[in-house]
């Protein structure tokens, strides 16, 4: 039986998160120690993160295709009297029948 427990201390052989978020910049030198890891989301002189991030509310994962990726590249079965019936490219539609999708829409 595996337990999680909240809160609690982190392992350190969980991957850091600022390895795959959407939102660092990571630039390594040619040593271990060489490495600056930059958040976008954080202004000023506190963006720099000087130590391994376990958990962050502002983490989106890069590994992940974004929303607006999703809709770029989304094909739309489309119905209807008078019109060929099948899946098109989102791009081959009128503006004035797309409908794009907000955030909220996924939650």
């Amino acid at each position: 039986m595996r337990l999680k427990l909240q809160g609690g201390t982190a392992r350190d052989d969980e991957p850091r998160l600022s390895l795959s978020c959407r939102h660092a910049t990571v630039i390594r030198g040619r040593t271990l120690h060489d490495e600056i890891i930059d958040c976008g989301l954080l202004y000023g002189r506190s963006s720099r993160i000087t130590f391994p991030v376990m958990s962050c509310s502002g983490y989106d994962d890069r590994r992940h295709a974004t929303l607006r990726h999703l809709e770029q590249v989304a094909w739309v079965l489309r119905t209807g009297r008078g019109r060929r019936i099948g899946f098109v490219p989102a791009r081959e539609l009128k503006p004035s029948l797309r409908h794009m999708l907000d955030d909220d829409d996924w939650t």
